[in-house]
């Protein structure tokens, strides 16, 4: 099972860093996500060490988790941030993340998003849309704004190793830009008189699985650049991999800085990792509503579901579920645990190896720090749950977002009739 050094036993019991899972759940209820901040440091700081002497910043990918606590713990340790909408630069600036810290991305910002990063002062812009261009050059002219730095998002048409539904960088996404568009918009710089082309950005997926992909991506966005020596900046985007199932080991941080080492010799590197620092310091805590027998299946209704996590209704992710007390000498049976949403889909896990659960029953998801809460939703008018960060020494908790209550549902509606 997918634990580690936070997410953990001790003896019987379930906890994250010292302190009981069950403690907390007494006092806030379920569903619940809690995050192990130590954890997530940890992790940016085995980044950091695999990308040793590389000349790389690390700039996390809010788009993972972008929960305020979270991105001020990730600033404090040193971290930039990625962003892939204003909502996004706007949660970083009020975590205290500096303006000049901030990557803007995304394949849609809109003139008043674009402004508002101007206004704010990020320091870059990944484009991936030769308009895009011209909307920033203008808009930055009217506000008196010079030399925004900007990096060209390529579209390396490289398929990665990874779900086909979080591949990014081969030739029929939306992303990027071509070569012959790169190599075009580099060739005519001067039209964008307020820009500075600094860099180039290649991302060619999430979770990826293995080296090959990004290697090749680098060596083509590298050619492309060859004939501007004041382009500097490599961007390699996010894409290092979290660990799911204990089966199914993935590669090193340090195989992928191994595998672009050779390359980059000379060269700033941005990297952008989300899933990687935050994915295996989350779980997502849920009581069992009704067991049920139907079918010649064992099942579990719980009161967690897929408004609370999307990722195995969207991409057939696994998820391993375990109970926070585990009695080593119980039997164990495949599972099917299901949410109470009105949706044949909301399965959260699928022949999960459990004991015979009884209503009142916890369990933890687990791995669930990346795209849980963000992709929340009020499907079924259910409030989104509360969200708990252990704190860094490990020992002391606290609430960084409360439940939702049905009132909240309804705060920006009026009725008109």
């Amino acid at each position: 099972m997918s634990l580690n050094t936070s997410i953990h036993y001790v003896g019987n019991r379930l906890f994250v860093d010292d302190v009981s899972v069950l403690s907390i759940i007494h006092e806030v209820g379920t569903p619940t996500y809690i995050y192990s901040l130590k954890r997530a440091i940890s992790n940016y700081h085995r980044i950091q060490e695999a990308f040793k002497g590389m000349s790389a910043h690390v700039h996390y990918s809010a788009k993972a988790n972008a929960n305020l606590t979270l991105l001020r713990a990730l600033h404090n340790a040193g971290a930039g941030i990625d962003a892939v909408s204003g909502g996004e630069i706007f949660r970083a600036r009020q975590a205290g993340v500096p303006a000049e810290k901030i990557v803007y991305a995304g394949v849609g910002k809109t003139d008043s998003e674009i402004q508002y990063a101007l206004e704010e002062g990020v320091g870059w812009f990944n484009v991936e849309n030769v308009a895009e261009l011209h909307h920033i050059n203008t808009i930055a002219h009217s506000l008196g704004k010079h030399h925004v730095k900007i990096a060209l998002r390529l579209n390396p048409d490289v398929t990665a190793n990874t779900h086909p539904y979080i591949a990014t960088g081969h030739g029929g996404a939306k992303f990027g830009l071509t070569a012959e568009t790169v190599s075009e918009v580099l060739a005519n710089q001067a039209q964008y008189p307020e820009l500075e082309f600094a860099g180039i950005h290649v991302h060619i997926g999430s979770n990826l699985q293995d080296t090959h992909g990004t290697a090749e991506a680098v060596t083509r966005a590298l050619e492309l650049i060859a004939p501007y020596p004041h382009i500097r900046t490599v961007n390699m985007g996010g894409g290092l991999p979290a660990q799911y199932e204990q089966d199914k080991p993935i590669p090193e941080f340090t195989a992928f800085a191994d595998s672009v080492r050779p390359l980059l010799k000379g060269y700033e590197v941005i990297l952008e990792p989300g899933r990687s620092i935050i994915a295996d310091s989350g779980i997502l805590v849920s009581s069992v509503l009704y067991p049920k027998y139907q079918a010649g299946q064992r099942m579990a209704i719980v009161d967690a579901s897929m408004t609370e996590i999307m990722r195995p209704m969207l991409y057939q992710a696994r998820h391993e579920i375990v109970p926070l007390h585990k009695d080593p000498n119980a039997d164990q049976y495949l599972t099917q645990v299901h949410g109470p949403v009105c949706e044949t889909t909301d399965v959260l896990g699928r022949d999960m190896p459990l004991p015979l659960l009884e209503e009142g029953d916890l369990l933890a998801i687990l791995t669930v720090g990346a795209y849980g809460t963000v992709m929340a939703s009020n499907y079924n008018a259910r409030p989104r749950p509360t969200e708990i960060v252990v704190r860094e020494d490990g020992k002391t908790w606290s609430v960084a977002r409360r439940r939702e209550t049905w009132q909240d549902l309804i705060q920006h509606e009026q009725t008109v009739i």
